[in-house]
C-alpha cells in the first residue's frame, strides 16, 4: 500500500498553492481546477523538490467531470490509495449586482461550485477518507496509514455567516458550504474523520490582490502561507480535540 493523498480542490496561484506546498511535504498531492494553468507551477514545484503532485483539470460543478478526476486518481495511485485530507478551496467570483437586476443564472451560479461542487467532492472523498480511518486504526505502523486522523477540511468566507447587500449568489453558495460541512461533521466525527469549516474573513494576499491593490499595506491582508498552517494544525489535531470550525483574520479586520 502506498502513502495516503491528499486531494485539494481549487489550486490557484494563492491559498491552494500554499495549502498543497504545505501538505506536500508529507503527502502525495492531487490537485484539481477548471484551468491547468492554475496547478501547473504548483505541481511543476512539489515534483522538483522531490514531492509527488499531479494537476487534473476539473469543473467542480459537473458529475461527469468530478467522477472522471477520481478515475483519474485511481489509475495513477493505485484501486486502494486512501486519503490523508481532502480540502475543499474551490470558490466562484462573487457577482455583487443589487437584487433586482441578478439574474437567475448569476444566483444559482453562486450555489453550483459551492453547493454542488462541495457535495460532489465530499461524496467522492469520504469513502476514502474512512477507508484511512479503519487502516490507521488495524496498522499504525502501515505506510498506507497517516500518523493524523483523516481529514475534510472547507474554505469558507466572512459571507458564510454574514451576508452583505448586493452579494446574495455569494453569500448563498457559501452558506450552503458551510451547512454541508456541519452536517458532515456531526455525522462523520464520530466515526473518525475530521470535519472542519475555516471563515477566511478578510482579504487574502494572493498575487492578483496584491497587483490590484498595490496602496494596501500586504501586512493587512492574511498570508495564504499562514491559512495553510491553519489547515495543517487541524489536520494534526488528535480525536480528543477536534475543531469544526476556526475563523482567521488580520489583526486590523473589524468583526
Amino acid at each position: 500500500m502506498s502513502s495516503p493523498l491528499v486531494v485539494i480542490a481549487g489550486v490557484g496561484r494563492g491559498t491552494g498553492t500554499a495549502i498543497a506546498l504545505k501538505f506536500a511535504s508529507k503527502y502525495p498531492v492531487v490537485c484539481l481546477a477548471r484551468n491547468a494553468d492554475n496547478y501547473n507551477e504548483t505541481v511543476g514545484k512539489v515534483n522538483a523538490s522531490g514531492g509527488k503532485a499531479i494537476g487534473i483539470r476539473t469543473d467542480l460543478a459537473s458529475a461527469d467531470s468530478v467522477k472522471g478526476a477520481f478515475n483519474q486518481i485511481e489509475k495513477e495511485f493505485g484501486v486502494g490509495y486512501g486519503l490523508a485530507a481532502a480540502v475543499f478551496n474551490a470558490s466562484t467570483r462573487p457577482v455583487r449586482k443589487p437584487f433586482l437586476e441578478l439574474t437567475e443564472a448569476e444566483y444559482v451560479g453562486g450555489y453550483e461550485v459551492l453547493g454542488r461542487g462541495a457535495f460532489l467532492f465530499s461524496q467522492f472523498t469520504l469513502p476514502r477518507l474512512l477507508k484511512s480511518v479503519a487502516q490507521s486504526s488495524s496498522s499504525s505502523s502501515s505506510s498506507s496509514s497517516s500518523s493524523y486522523p483523516p481529514t475534510l477540511i472547507f474554505t469558507g468566507a466572512t459571507a458564510s455567516v454574514k451576508s452583505s447587500a448586493q452579494f446574495a449568489s455569494f453569500s448563498n453558495g457559501k452558506w450552503a458550504l458551510r451547512s454541508l460541512s456541519q452536517s458532515l461533521a456531526k455525522e462523520f466525527g464520530p466515526k473518525g474523520v475530521h470535519v472542519s469549516h475555516a471563515i477566511i474573513d478578510g482579504v487574502i494576499g494572493i498575487p492578483s490582490t496584491l497587483d490590484s491593490m498595490k496602496e494596501a499595506d500586504p501586512a493587512t491582508m492574511i498570508a495564504p502561507e499562514a491559512i495553510a498552517s491553519a489547515y495543517w494544525y487541524l489536520h494534526t489535531q488528535p480525536r480528543s480535540a477536534f475543531s469544526w470550525e476556526i475563523d482567521i483574520r488580520p489583526f486590523c479586520e473589524s468583526w
